[in-house]
């Protein structure tokens, strides 16, 4: 089965709330927890599953005061999967930071009563929900329910005893297509710099050292840690060349005789000249 993923966009997800709506996962997942609703659900026309989506985000983060729907992901009853925190961002639905950390969090929109049981659809797309995660998050092997570990009765007995099962696909699911085999060719220097370019520019992978910004902006992008640290360098550069012009030409006029406004003339010429080189060279090394 082809994964049927919808957007945050395509579902009409609110911004959710920083700095914590913004964590990310601090390592790799063990593996991936179901869940469902807990309340009573209904079942409804696939049309009308994004604004129950939308519903289940609002009562999230205005009545448990959460930064955004707390699943990694959601599966409605026709087998489609929404994103909700998705892979990189840290969920808020297994209980405490340490599950959370530990494990995504999929949930399948069937409740504690009134639609209780999946239906072979939504098993498909749990599945593939499962999958993506393993493949793109990453997540280990591991699969459980909400139960395991934290006191609760979720994900209820059907969806438990389908995880307890290996969470299989429904007899009536055609098999998945395997993937078609790429050629096997080497990147080109051209590819290889866009390649460099976007793991540069990725957001959120290095924590931000400034205590100035910090609070409202945890992660920085690696390109901007990158600029931050030749600007450091840049200015060290600076001081080291314009003390070492001014000790120079001091040492160069000690005892000659000339009147004291000269000297420091002098000097500060000295320091100007060494400070321009300084950039010069950079510049030209980042061209180069």
């Amino acid at each position: 089965m082809a994964l049927k993923l919808v957007s945050r966009s395509a579902w009409g997800a609110r911004p959710y709330r920083t700095p914590n709506g913004a964590t990310p996962y601090g390592r790799a997942r063990r593996g991936v927890k179901l869940h469902y609703l807990g309340t009573a659900y209904s079942d409804r026309p696939h049309a009308q599953c994004a604004a129950y989506i939308r519903q289940l985000q609002a009562q999230h983060m205005d009545g448990n005061g959460w930064s955004d729907i707390g699943y990694s992901f959601l599966v409605c009853t026709h087998g489609y999967v929404y994103e909700g925190r998705g892979l990189r961002r840290r969920n808020s639905a297994n209980g405490n930071t340490a599950l959370n950390e530990q494990d995504y969090a999929v949930c399948l929109l069937v409740g504690s009563s009134g639609l209780t049981k999946p239906t072979d659809a939504q098993l498909d797309g749990a599945r593939d929900a499962i999958d993506y995660c393993r493949r793109e998050g990453p997540a280990g092997t591991w699969l459980g329910g909400h139960r395991d570990g934290y006191a609760t009765a979720c994900p209820g007995d059907a969806v438990y005893a389908w995880v307890k099962k290996g969470a299989p696909r429904p007899a009536t699911s055609t098999p998945p297509t395997a993937p078609a085999q790429e050629d096997s060719m080497a990147i080109t220097d051209a590819d290889a710099r866009k390649v460099a370019k976007m793991v540069l520019t990725m957001d959120g992978v290095i924590a931000n050292p400034n205590p100035a910004t910090a609070k409202t902006n945890t992660h920085i992008a690696l390109m901007t840690a990158v600029r931050n640290i030749e600007t450091v360098t840049r200015r060290s550069e600076q001081q080291i060349a314009a003390q070492s012009a001014a000790i120079t030409k001091l040492a160069s006029l000690v005892g000659s005789g000339v009147d004291t406004d000269t000297v420091v003339t002098a000097v500060r010429d000295a320091i100007r000249d060494a400070v321009i080189k300084v950039d010069v060279d950079i510049t030209q090394n980042q061209e180069s």
